[in-house]
């Protein structure tokens, strides 16, 4: 990615801006449904002054992938080997449900990548995240060998909750029209919803 690096405080509030614009356009049309003009547009400012800080649509893509794979990935780093098992695997599931309030936008982009093959994230994935998820489908493993919560497949039980929590994000649309309308806000339900849902999967004793 041949990108201009910002110098000035300047540079840097114009790359910050095409980036916010870019995130709103791609959010909602997808990569191959959204276009340099859309992103100059939301931007406020002319394609060419758009092309001196990113040569291409895709380039623009690429860096706001980049930064959202360290995002993505920190709720499961954050998963704790020495913790409370159940008490840790819940909060990963808060931590998640957390993103999709805060970050709708960046997991609809991370969705839309995925649909396509993740042509332009495919390595992370392959790589970055598969070795935290094998990381940490150990430390699962070890406390359902220790008893310590019911024997579930762990990269199984990731996928899961990545899907139950992510839903709030990539579907929100649908959540609150069958919910009862925009004012709706679906995530205090869905946390206590959640909570008891993991709390029984993990119960060793009723598992």
């Amino acid at each position: 990615m041949n990108r201009k690096k910002p110098n000035t405080r300047i540079q840097q509030k114009n790359t910050a801006t095409i980036l916010e614009a870019a995130l709103e356009v791609f959010s909602q049309f997808g990569f191959r449904g959204s276009t340099l003009d859309q992103i100059s547009e939301a931007a406020g400012m002319s394609k060419p002054n758009l092309l001196y800080y990113f040569p291409s649509k895709e380039a623009i893509h690429a860096t706001l992938l980049e930064e959202l794979m360290e995002t993505w990935l920190d709720p499961l780093h954050k998963l704790n080997a020495d913790g409370e098992p159940r008490a840790e695997i819940l909060d990963y599931v808060r931590r998640k449900l957390q993103m999709s309030r805060d970050f709708p936008r960046e997991s609809r982009l991370f969705a839309n990548e995925i649909l396509q093959g993740a042509p332009r994230i495919g390595g992370a994935i392959q790589g970055e995240l598969k070795d935290l998820v094998d990381e940490k489908s150990k430390v699962i493993e070890g406390w359902i060998e220790e008893g310590k919560i019911a024997r579930v497949n762990p990269r199984h039980l990731l996928f899961s909750i990545w899907s139950l929590t992510q839903h709030y994000a990539d579907f929100d649309v649908q959540v609150r029209m069958v919910l009862g309308g925009e004012h709706v806000d679906p995530f205090p339900d869905a946390e206590a919803f959640l909570d008891t849902l993991f709390t029984r999967l993990l119960d060793a004793h009723t598992a």
